[in-house]
């Protein structure tokens, strides 16, 4: 076990949805919680995170900070996807390493996984074949992530530990819908397709990919649950375990919303990945599991939109 209780706990990427997650869960753990702004440290200069690490010598750092999107931002900026999160994992776990963090869990994504990977994907799964195209550029950064945490481990003894979220929802979401993921995107569209009385709404694609979905805050908990009792190399994927269609998820979203349109395809769009639910087995073993169903969750977005967003 390892105590959060009474330690210093950095946050790195306080401000985004995991981020700000975690620092709610946080909360209950009796740990000073630590956050840095773009003005604290542009955590993709070496110079500025070391020095402000060095400053306010965390204990142990949950490193969420990340640049993020959907398919058409990941295939509009792929060189900003690549060197940003290249930078900012680098300097952070080096500089853990440099100011004598006990320990450090290092955050990824589902897509560090080959396209075509056997489902449910096992964390086994990685390198064993080609990425998605439309997002490899973030996914190769996240596997340099995993593998750097892995080195500083095998060279230094560091307790560097990675846990690889599948697709997270919730309070804090971007809807915008040029870089926002497909939950986000989708309740967006629905509500403003009510609000227009529009006879209809487009996803991209055939809506047959399959994908898997889990509340942040149920992200945010099995973070903290690994982070306190779990030491291992390699990654750990945190999921919910069930996946749904496109198509299911766009008609949940229209039913929550109380959009009563027609669901259209523009089957000149990409599905992406056919397939993508990764194993629970390893974090189910470890004594953890999810409590927010899908439809409540949705629903409870839908109210944060509607009071932050709409």
């Amino acid at each position: 076990m390892y105590s959060l209780s009474g330690k210093r706990v950095w946050v790195a990427g306080h401000r985004g949805m995991v981020g700000s997650a975690i620092v709610r869960r946080l909360a209950v753990e009796g740990c000073e919680v630590l956050t840095a702004s773009r003005q604290d440290a542009d955590l993709r200069n070496q110079a500025e995170t070391t020095a402000w690490m060095d400053k306010t010598r965390p204990d142990a750092v949950f490193l969420a900070a990340a640049k993020v999107g959907g398919i058409l931002a990941n295939d509009t900026y792929p060189a900003d996807f690549l060197y940003d999160n290249l930078m900012i994992e680098a300097n952070i776990i080096n500089g853990a390493h440099r100011v004598g963090v006990e320990k450090l869990m290092f955050l990824g994504s589902s897509c560090i996984y080959p396209k075509f990977a056997p489902q449910p994907i096992t964390e086994d799964a990685l390198l064993t074949g080609t990425l998605e195209p439309t997002n490899e550029w973030y996914a190769i950064a996240k596997i340099a992530g995993i593998k750097l945490c892995d080195a500083f481990r095998k060279q230094h003894d560091s307790d560097y530990i990675s846990g690889m979220p599948t697709n997270l929802y919730g309070p804090g979401d971007n809807f915008d819908l040029n870089s926002s993921h497909v939950m986000p995107a989708l309740i967006r569209k629905a509500h403003e397709a009510k609000l227009a009385g529009a006879a209809s709404i487009t996803i991209w694609g055939t809506g047959t990919p399959r994908r898997e979905f889990l509340h942040v805050d149920d992200c945010a908990d099995a973070c903290v649950h690994l982070m306190k009792t779990h030491s291992a190399p390699g990654h750990v994927n945190i999921g919910s375990g069930e996946d749904v269609t496109i198509l299911e998820l766009t008609q949940m979203v229209c039913d929550v919303v109380g959009y009563k349109g027609e669901i259209e395809h523009d089957l000149s769009k990409p599905d992406g990945t056919p397939r993508k639910l990764m194993s629970a087995d390893k974090l189910r073993g470890m004594g953890w599991t999810p409590q927010v169903e899908l439809r409540d969750g949705i629903s409870a977005v839908y109210r944060w939109f509607l009071d932050n967003k709409a």
